[in-house]
């Protein structure tokens, strides 16, 4: 039997991983090749490997004079890895400041992403001020490191003499949400 080629194509690599990852993880066997080819389409954005078929074959099909407009297909919503989220937690104390920095990169990451959140939008900061700033929100004193982990993240920008510190609007992680909110119920719980 001949074999079908139906290829994919697959807007951002990193979601699709976390997704696939998921949904492997849910089951509690090794899948077969059938639930496989499942798994990789609905990290794709479509429901199963049946509905990823039928679109393919319904747009090889179709002439150009009867096709419809294109209906560009909502990117899935990132689901959040509360793993990490729970990791990155254990850094902060019931106040929601960064007790000590973390050692592997993502949950640095993450933290760097919770103070991008707390830096005011549209506001400048001389280096001293964005150095206080940071410092009411971390406890280990290394308000140099956070400052240049947040320009090197692309987070904040600042003119070549520090003399202007300014939030870079960007769309942040999909755990930062989680982490916003753990970090509300561990406040109210303090409290």
């Amino acid at each position: 039997m001949p074999r079908s080629i139906h290829p994919m194509e697959i807007a951002d690599l990193s979601v699709f991983a976390k997704q696939l990852r998921a949904q492997i993880t849910a089951l509690d066997h090794a899948p077969s090749h059938l639930e496989m080819l499942n798994l990789l389409a609905k990290a794709g954005g479509y429901r199963n490997y049946q509905h990823l078929r039928a679109e393919q074959s319904a747009s090889a099909t179709s002439t150009p004079e009867t096709t419809e407009p294109v209906v560009a297909q909502t990117a899935p919503v990132p689901v959040p890895d509360e793993t990490r989220v729970m990791r990155t937690l254990r850094v902060f104390d019931s106040e929601g400041r960064i007790v000590r920095w973390p050692g592997k990169r993502s949950q640095q990451e993450l933290c760097l992403w919770f103070l991008w959140s707390k830096i005011p939008a549209n506001r400048s900061f001389t280096e001293r001020e964005i150095g206080e700033f940071l410092n009411m929100l971390h406890l280990f004193g290394d308000a140099a490191l956070l400052r240049r982990d947040l320009f090197d993240l692309g987070l904040v920008q600042r003119k070549r003499d520090g003399s202007d510190y300014r939030r870079v609007e960007r769309k942040p992680p999909a755990e930062l949400s989680l982490l916003l909110s753990r970090l509300g119920t561990v406040k109210a719980r303090a409290a």
